[in-house]
């Protein structure tokens, strides 16, 4: 193949993605987020403690917060903190990107143990807690709070389509419609994180049956997840219809119209708010093989959507954007 019958076949041209209801990141920042996000709410949901608060108050399910570790004083008390605790996370307040994450899986005397199983001391998880004040994986290098929850333990019937790191849900909002969905299933190549631009995979879910549309990795169409060998199209979500509901509870709990909820199913306690993001990637089109747009100008041209009942809304998308009948 020459280099440029590859190249077409690898990209194509602007007024194709215009045909096929592609949005750009400028149509995002200008015509929705801008549009239908207010600044002043911004905060509740890039502080995680926030909108961790405002979620409990809202009687929405997360991960259960063992403390919250604000200064140098406290990060030396941690060792009381954490108790008897064998199995937590350690997390920035306003992290991103899954940066400065530490998932601690069991506790062998003095040491802690990684989910890849190295083992740290005391020492290394209160270096870890002090960068994580000093702002080092905070949006704008700001000083942080340290947040220690419960570690979270997936369904079992995501064995296999994750390496080391918890497959979650995305699912995009609108006007507390949930609009697209995909599955982030990290990878060796993204260090156990579930961030696409690290190498994760990411799995187009259809709105109607909780069904694997497509998976890519690095914008290719891919079969197999890259270290496990699972076959990805055979990836389903349980309680598929408590995702999307939970999901749409979260525009009126933060008062955001477009927003990206990323959820994950726990084991124990089914699924639970992990955080919101007000400013959501484009990520989620090539997962899904489809535009944003047309979706989006569907619910605009709904007149009386403000008086819609979660579950109202939820029954719409399903109608709408699902893809596979059952």
């Amino acid at each position: 193949m020459s280099f440029v019958s590859d190249f077409f076949s690898r990209y194509t041209s602007p007024l194709a993605l215009m045909r096929l209801g592609i949005m750009g990141m400028n149509q995002r920042n200008v015509n929705y987020i801008g549009r239908y996000n207010k600044r002043r709410l911004y905060p509740l949901v890039d502080n995680k403690l926030l909108t961790k608060k405002m979620a409990l108050e809202h009687k929405v399910n997360v991960p259960n917060l063992v403390g919250a570790v604000r200064n140098q004083v406290e990060a030396q008390n941690i060792i009381n903190i954490l108790g008897d605790k064998k199995e937590f996370c350690i997390k920035p307040a306003q992290g991103s990107g899954g940066k400065g994450i530490l998932v601690i899986t069991n506790r062998e005397g003095k040491s802690f143990i990684k989910a890849s199983g190295q083992a740290i001391s005391i020492h290394d998880l209160r270096g870890h807690v002090f960068n994580i004040l000093a702002g080092l994986f905070s949006l704008g290098g700001k000083p942080d709070i340290a947040l220690i929850e419960d570690l979270i333990h997936f369904d079992p019937c995501f064995e296999g389509y994750s390496y080391e790191g918890v497959p979650d849900t995305r699912v995009i909002v609108f006007q507390g419609f949930p609009v697209m969905c995909m599955m982030r299933l990290s990878t060796a190549a993204s260090d156990g994180k579930a961030n696409l631009h690290q190498g994760a995979v990411g799995v187009g879910i259809d709105i109607r049956t909780g069904r694997a549309v497509r998976a890519v990795q690095h914008n290719d169409t891919i079969e197999f997840h890259s270290d496990t060998n699972k076959d990805l199209y055979q990836l389903q979500v349980p309680s598929w219809d408590e995702v999307l509901h939970l999901a749409s509870s979260c525009y009126e709990m933060s008062g955001l119209g477009y927003i990206g909820t990323d959820i994950v199913l726990d084991k124990f306690r089914g699924p639970m708010l992990l955080e919101l993001n007000a400013r959501p990637g484009m990520a989620i089109q090539t997962a899904n093989n489809a535009g944003l747009l047309p979706r989006l100008r569907l619910i605009e041209s709904l007149n009386r959507r403000s008086n819609m009942s979660v579950e109202a809304k939820v029954a719409f998308s399903k109608k709408h954007f699902g893809v596979y009948n059952s």
